[in-house]
């Protein structure tokens, strides 16, 4: 309930009709996007915002600081955030190597607005997330998403800057926020929208 008027998640109503043998026409889920273009990660990561010395000494601590931070719906409990994120690393890890992980939930994180938003958060010191190339992890990137079309496009972008040799040498160079913005456009430039 928000405002007096109940709210039905499109992701948990679609798997609960799937469940129950009920056949939802795909056009009722589908979400116009404002100018119809998918959102750009830069832009994302201006609204999550870039943080830096993030404490955490372990996993949970390092989860509840990023969710401290992140700019979440006034509806949306960052408890519970923080209890489905830390049930989702208990899973298995969200580390993707070199450093970074990307603290997510099994369904994107849906909100009421039409404008993602990234999260990077530099943790002051380098922890263990059971990471694939058992490094410990310093840098988390996490997002808020409007629907699962605009969560998967943010992942594809994500994945593309992280494969950028020189923007995964900006990142671990204690860089600006503007370097780390700037970097992002010129590269998203490069693939366009």
């Amino acid at each position: 309930m928000v405002n007096g008027r109940y709210q039905v998640n499109q992701v948990d109503l679609l798997e609960w009709a799937t469940n129950n043998g009920i056949k939802v026409p795909p056009h009722l889920f589908a979400v116009p996007l404002p100018e119809d273009r998918l959102p750009l990660l830069s832009e994302s990561l201006v609204r999550g915002g870039i943080h830096f010395d993030v404490p955490g000494d372990d996993t949970a601590s390092a989860l509840k600081s990023v969710v401290e931070r992140l700019p979440l719906p006034p509806h949306m409990d960052p408890d519970f955030l923080f209890q489905t994120l830390l049930a989702r690393e208990a899973l298995g890890s969200t580390a993707i190597g070199h450093g970074i992980a990307i603290p997510h939930v099994r369904n994107p994180i849906l909100t009421q607005t039409q404008e993602p938003a990234v999260s990077l958060c530099f943790l002051n010191k380098p922890i263990d997330f059971n990471a694939p190339d058992s490094q410990p992890v310093h840098i988390l990137f996490t997002l808020i998403t409007p629907n699962p079309k605009i969560h998967l496009h943010m992942l594809a972008r994500l994945s593309f800057v992280l494969q950028e040799q020189r923007f995964m040498e900006l990142l671990n160079r204690t860089p600006r926020a503007d370097e780390i913005i700037g970097m992002i456009k010129e590269l998203e430039e490069r693939i366009g929208r």
